[in-house]
């Protein structure tokens, strides 16, 4: 791992078996991560960081006014999305298996007394994977012979700087669990951008092409789903 000192911008920088050079801003501070191939030199990286500057910055500030998700404590009438939803949490303590359910306002989650915290965090982020498993199948089958691609497995996952991410080659696709907060059409279109990877691996002019064809208001819903106040954020260029 190297440094970069860049008008007050710090870069690390990571060599990597890869062909192109990928650059990154992650929250929740800012940090700048360049990914380059092993064969490049420093000097050439500086340069190509000197010319995205402007961008870092932007995505920085953006970052800096993002509203944040506040920490849940997983109490009575706290506040939890569902779908794009908000609903309030219902605690019931009863001396039986823990369980979870959706009501018309309400998340209701069972557990037995003197349950703590985190324990109430695993149990709600389990059922938030469960609902993922459920809404990804037909979403997949639905845009797989459209792009003209097919996946091998899927996983759902808490992920602190994606919402999703596609292995090419194994053809698998990992998905946030966070995306059962957003809404429906937010998951369909994370899972339409890393089908469409299976095609073209970046996010080059040809990429962007392929998703102005299949999601004509895809950079919309992009700036969209960067609004939202979740935990996952990830800025990516090159």
């Amino acid at each position: 791992m190297h440094q970069l000192t860049l008008g007050g911008v710090l870069v690390d920088v990571q060599f990597k078996r890869i062909k192109n050079v990928h650059l990154s801003v992650y929250p929740p501070t800012g940090r700048v991560r360049i990914a380059a191939p092993e064969r490049m030199k420093l000097d050439a990286i500086r340069l190509f960081a000197i010319s995205k500057l402007g961008w870092i910055k932007k995505q920085q500030k953006k970052i800096q006014g993002q509203e944040h998700e506040t920490p849940r404590e997983y109490l009575e009438r706290e506040s939890h999305y569902v779908w794009g939803k908000r609903y309030l949490l219902q605690v019931v303590e009863a001396d039986q298996a823990p369980s979870i359910e959706m009501t018309h306002r309400r998340i209701v989650l069972r557990i037995r007394p003197g349950t703590g915290e985190a324990r109430r965090s695993a149990l709600i982020e389990a059922w938030y994977r469960d609902q993922m498993k459920k809404a990804v199948p037909s979403l997949i089958s639905k845009w797989e012979p459209v792009i003209g691609v097919k996946t091998a497995r899927f996983f759902v996952q808490k992920m602190r700087t994606k919402w999703g991410s596609c292995n090419i080659a194994s053809r698998i696709i990992r998905l946030n669990t966070d995306l059962a907060k957003t809404p429906r059409n937010c998951l369909e279109y994370i899972i339409v951008h890393e089908l469409a990877h299976m095609l073209e691996p970046t996010h080059n002019a040809r990429f962007a092409s392929l998703m102005d064809h299949l999601v004509p208001d895809w950079k919309f819903q992009r700036q969209t789903q960067n609004r939202l106040p979740v935990r996952a954020e990830h800025w990516t260029c090159g």
